[in-house]
């Protein structure tokens, strides 16, 4: 029966459940979102709520008052610093239950409990991806253009400083036997009369014994 109970008491005692919706909350600012069953869910949206609309007002008592449910300094200024400013012009509903499914095992039904305002995907606030580059992809318009003359005139450098460099490294040309016919004679003046060729099979005269005093 009944008997009056105005709200899900989640198989708990006061205690037991007042702790639980506190790490709850304290783990939904956190991570901006969970996956839970949908009771739970729907007791949390009820307690986080209210939480979030004080912490548009920055005080010190307000800081205070949140602390006394959440019990937990990182939450409290992760809630007041990034939350409270994201959710300011927001005038309620501040999270999103979507469900998913049931449970294996015991057919509890799930659901995923995320604050609105933290959900990229559906708010279309994606940051841009990098654009790729990859090599000897065509770029259109004036700006290619200019692109391709001025990769053309590196290209066209390249090749005649290559060039340069070749035909300094490369050794003389032979000269013509037209050219070494004509420096033969002139060499064979400078150096003087040309010992005639010994014929073949000449003997040389042996030299002659000193005659004995």
């Amino acid at each position: 029966m009944r008997h009056g109970k105005k709200f899900n008491h989640l198989s708990r005692k006061s205690a037991h459940r007042r702790a639980m919706l506190s790490n709850m909350a304290t783990s939904l600012i956190m991570h901006k979102r969970i996956t839970t069953t949908l009771a739970k869910a729907k007791a949390l949206r009820v307690y986080i709520e209210p939480l979030i609309t004080r912490s548009k007002d920055d005080s010190t008592h307000s800081r205070r008052v949140v602390f006394s449910y959440l019990q937990s300094k990182e939450a409290v200024t992760e809630l007041f610093r990034d939350i409270s400013v994201k959710v300011a012009e927001r005038p309620g509903g501040y999270t999103r239950i979507i469900k998913l499914g049931t449970r294996l095992g015991d057919n509890a039904e799930m659901a995923m409990i995320e604050l609105v305002d933290f959900n990229l995907n559906l708010l279309g606030t994606k940051e841009p991806a990098k654009a790729k580059t990859r090599r000897g992809r065509r770029v259109t318009g004036k700006k290619g253009e200019e692109a391709v003359v001025a990769s053309a005139g590196e290209v066209k450098t390249g090749k005649s400083k290559a060039k340069k460099e070749a035909e300094s490294a490369a050794p003389a040309p032979a000269p013509a036997p037209e050219e070494i016919a004509e420096e033969i004679p002139e060499a064979i003046e400078e150096s003087g009369p040309v010992a005639e060729a010994e014929e073949p099979g000449a003997v040389e005269p042996e030299p002659e014994e000193e005659t004995k005093k």
